[in-house]
């Protein structure tokens, strides 16, 4: 922090100037609204507890208890917000979202359960996992005490955590259904809490489905449409590899819930129903944990060898000298079998040699697909760090004499990482999944409400929304079939997660550039954004698939560009707080009457107009109060 009064720079924390000792006021932290998932624990009867002992040994107790919890939350890229003595709040989506929060954060809590239920039997405690739209200061520095969410969803979440069982976990309905499908929950009675109209629906976590092999949650719930191609090059790429025994790469990208996954689970589906033995070893890149670069080959080698969490290192380490001594010849297996335990974490071997350790890894997935046909599949490659892409790069290169078929998913992101990703091998493929047709996104619809002729409107307002996306159009006809209103259908709470983690993850020109265009319309200009390098923003999130240019505009001498999909608008368009964002639209009017023939406008106009209106956002009021 800059001192106004002398120049000197001073620590972020300071209160004074170390120069002049001028006060320092930090600047206004940016904020931003941002559906979040709220953990909340605290330790059952250790306010008593505490009363009868030394603050010292307090202290000494609490330690262990912070770290681990610590440990826990952030392990799966939460952040802690506060410790309030024995209670803790840790926030899931904030400071950036990912589209899985929810699920991170029961995950998180049923670890945390865990872990006092079999290592710390003289504490018992009550957990809640809550979902719902806050506030995020977003410069908010939580380790110096400042707080970094405001709203319902934080004191909901208390007022459930004093409900929740001792050593249980209670999640609110959003989280709830946001995770029902990756975690098993008993039934509670509702929550009567303080300041509620009504008594909250609540569910009890009680531990995490098992995820042996790969997710096929949504495998059965509607038919393939739209996909025939698509699934034709991955089934042909599979059947060339098993007849010519030629290696083959194919890499699925598309943005999340295009269908990616489904293409998966039917060569699965096929490879289930063969009469002939398969391999099938499936690994996924980890957006999140220290040790991950390679862990998607990690799981492969450990399934390969039939090594279990649970197993003790001599008991792992004979299962996998085992797996090498049926795979690869005598000669090499030493030589082999060091590097893989190394990459499973059975030795440490800091720094080994990187073409030496690629080399072993592929002789040991040769070996396996030598005895039988063997499909590797690596999801979620964008997530991936250099040297995984790296490895899948090389097993492609140089792996040769077998059948084996390399699968692989990313979303565009990757391309925007790896342009030549594939490029210049005969043995790879690229397949860029579209959305679907109107028709083919009806057929999705149908299957899931099982009712094939829905009114025009209700039809019209489900494909709106979906946009083309598979999941998108599951997740809100799933929506319509619990609400029967088609009014009433919210944004999903997984699809919100998804299109928030993608924003997230873009670089902060490009995020702020697509909240501004939000407050424009679903249609905006380019001349209507802000920026000094409006086009290569433009154009660096048309190439990640978030907005498309037209090829006529309705302004002169403006590209017009458009959202891809609404939904990425609405998510965008409902990160800025009020204020900010009835500013945006007080700019909006500014720069379209700068156009001239302010007439031609008028609607809009008008639009901009009621938005800062009809939002209670006073202190703007007036901009607007003045030109009517």
């Amino acid at each position: 922090m800059v001192c106004p009064n002398c120049g000197q720079e001073n620590p972020d924390v300071a209160k004074f100037c170390l120069a002049c000792g001028t006060e320092l006021q930090a600047a206004p932290a940016r904020e931003e609204r941002k559906v979040v998932t709220v953990l909340f624990a605290d330790l059952v009867g250790f306010t008593s507890r505490a009363e009868q002992m030394d603050p010292e040994d307090v202290r000494k107790l609490l330690a262990p208890y912070h770290r681990r919890l610590r440990l826990e939350l952030e392990r799966v890229g939460g952040t802690v917000e506060k410790f309030i003595g024995d209670a803790v709040v840790a926030l899931f989506g904030a400071p950036v979202a990912h589209e899985d929060d929810p699920e991170r954060a029961v995950r998180a809590a049923l670890a945390i359960r865990d872990w006092v239920r079999e290592e710390e039997a003289d504490l018992q405690l009550r957990i809640a996992v809550n979902t719902g739209e806050a506030l995020i200061a977003l410069g908010a520095r939580p380790e110096a005490g400042e707080g970094m969410a405001s709203g319902d969803v934080v004191n909901t979440t208390a007022r459930l955590q004093s409900a929740a069982p001792v050593n249980g976990i209670l999640a609110g309905e959003a989280t709830w259904r946001a995770t029902r499908e990756r975690i098993e929950y008993a039934e509670h009675e509702a929550v009567s809490a303080k300041g509620k109209s009504a008594p909250i629906k609540v569910w009890e976590a009680v531990q995490a489905k098992s995820r042996l092999g790969m997710d096929l949650e949504q495998r059965a719930l509607t038919p393939l449409v739209g996909r025939e191609r698509e699934l034709g090059v991955v089934f042909d790429a599979f059947d060339r590899a098993v007849r010519d025994r030629e290696p083959q790469l194919v890499t699925l990208v598309g943005v999340p819930g295009i269908g990616k996954s489904r293409l998966i689970a039917e060569l699965f589906q096929r490879i289930e129903q063969a009469p002939e033995l398969i391999w099938w070893r499936q690994g996924r890149a980890l957006p999140y944990g220290s040790g991950v670069s390679f862990w998607a080959i990690g799981e492969m080698v450990k399934a390969q060898a039939g090594i279990n969490e649970n197993d003790a290192p001599d008991t792992a380490v004979e299962k996998l000298r085992e797996s090498v001594a049926q795979t690869v010849d005598e000669h090499e297996r030493d030589w082999v079998r060091r590097h893989l335990e190394t990459l499973v974490g059975l030795t440490d071997d800091a720094a080994p040699d990187r073409q030496e350790a690629f080399a072993a890894w592929r002789r040991y997935l040769e070996g396996m697909a030598e005895q039988q046909p063997l499909v590797l599949v690596f999801e979620d490659l964008h997530w991936a760090d250099e040297g995984l892409l790296d490895f899948v790069d090389h097993l492609a290169e140089w792996a040769t004499g077998v059948p084996l078929l390399v699968l692989a998913s990313a979303r565009p992101e990757l391309l925007d990482r790896r342009p030549n990703w594939g490029g210049g091998k005969l043995n790879a493929v690229t397949l860029a999944l579209s959305p679907l047709d109107d028709a083919d996104a009806a057929r999705v619809i149908a299957a899931v409400l099982d009712q094939a002729v829905l009114p025009a409107e209700t039809q019209a307002a489900l494909l709106e929304q979906a946009g083309g996306n598979p999941l998108y159009a599951e997740q809100f006809a799933r929506l319509f079939l619990e609400h029967g209103d088609v009014e009433q259908v919210g944004v999903p709470e997984n699809v919100q997660g998804i299109i928030a983690a993608r924003l997230d993850g873009l670089p902060e020109a490009e995020k702020r550039l697509l909240q501004d265009a939000a407050v424009l319309g679903k249609v905006f200009w380019s001349g209507g954004v802000a920026g000094e390098d409006a086009s290569a923003t433009l154009h660096a999130l048309e190439r990640k698939g978030f907005v498309r240019r037209e090829r006529r505009s309705a302004v002169a001498g403006e590209t017009e560009y458009a959202f891809r999909h609404v939904l990425v608008r609405e998510v965008a368009y409902g990160q800025v707080p009020r204020e900010p964002r009835a500013r945006k639209h007080v700019a909006a009017v500014d720069w379209i009457e700068s156009l001239g023939r302010p007439d031609d406008h008028a609607e809009l106009i008008a639009h901009h107009y009621r938005s800062v209106t009809a939002r209670g956002t006073p202190s703007v009021a007036p901009a607007i109060g003045r030109r009517g």
